[in-house]
């Protein structure tokens, strides 16, 4: 396949997600609505970023270089609302902890602009400090979801903690490949080229967004059912005890 035939068909994958996201968010199972409405705006966005890259918009040359600033663009926008979701179903039927979705949100942002920068630094030394900038950015972000926010879900209920780790998991495992991918492609090392960058930029968000949002939405929509009679769990429950 060519790189407009892979951008092409990430498109056609993101608002097959999208539409399937909306057909779920009428028969809501009790999850709340702004789930659904945040796993929609992240494939319709990140659709429309492809959408200009497959149109031969959304890209500069850089040392010789295509660098697709309009994946940054997508990045920008839907990582963070991808962190919230997955925040959220750690804390799901209690408040919202605001500081530390701010917390991921601030760092996320750093990550993401650190790889634009890597990506318009070219060959100089420079591209590595941002590379290496976002790689703890990277860390920061699973440190705090792998800590405070999966100790928050299991104090919580055990459920809940069990839900929260499956998702994490998933979601650890789609986002490390995103800096493998950069490193060893034309931007890092060039072990794989221009081409096989593009289709692994496809395969891998369409994984990390539309396979992300379809699983924390399935494990969303088993657990609500169990809650949906009261305001909050009760504390007392038998489901309720400590980090395994």
């Amino acid at each position: 396949m060519t790189e407009t035939s892979w951008l092409w068909t990430y498109v056609a994958c993101m608002a097959a997600g999208a539409v399937l996201f909306f057909f779920w968010s009428r028969d809501p199972r009790h999850v709340p609505q702004y789930e659904y409405a945040v796993a929609i705006m992240i494939p319709v966005w990140s659709g429309l970023a492809y959408t200009a890259m497959a149109l031969g918009q959304g890209t500069i040359e850089v040392s010789g270089q295509t660098v697709y600033f309009a994946r940054y663009l997508d990045w920008l926008v839907t990582t963070p609302l991808i962190l919230f979701v997955l925040a959220s179903t750690g804390m799901f039927f209690r408040p919202l902890d605001k500081t530390t979705i701010f917390t991921l949100v601030g760092l996320d942002v750093i990550m993401i602009l650190s790889g634009l920068f890597a990506d318009l630094s070219g060959e100089s030394a420079a591209k590595w400090f941002w590379y290496a900038t976002g790689c703890v950015c990277l860390a920061l972000i699973l440190g705090i979801l792998w800590g405070r926010v999966r100790r928050e879900a299991f104090a919580h209920n055990a459920e809940i903690g069990g839900a929260f780790t499956r998702v994490n998991t998933y979601f650890t495992l789609m986002w490390l490949g995103y800096p493998t991918v950069w490193a060893l492609g034309p931007s890092g090392i060039g072990v794989i080229d221009s081409t096989t960058e593009v289709a692994l930029f496809v395969i891998l968000p369409i994984f990390s967004k539309v396979g992300f949002s379809i699983y924390d939405l399935y494990e969303l929509r088993k657990l609500a059912p169990k809650f949906s009679e009261f305001d909050e769990p009760n504390p007392n429950s038998r489901l309720r005890k400590t980090i395994p």
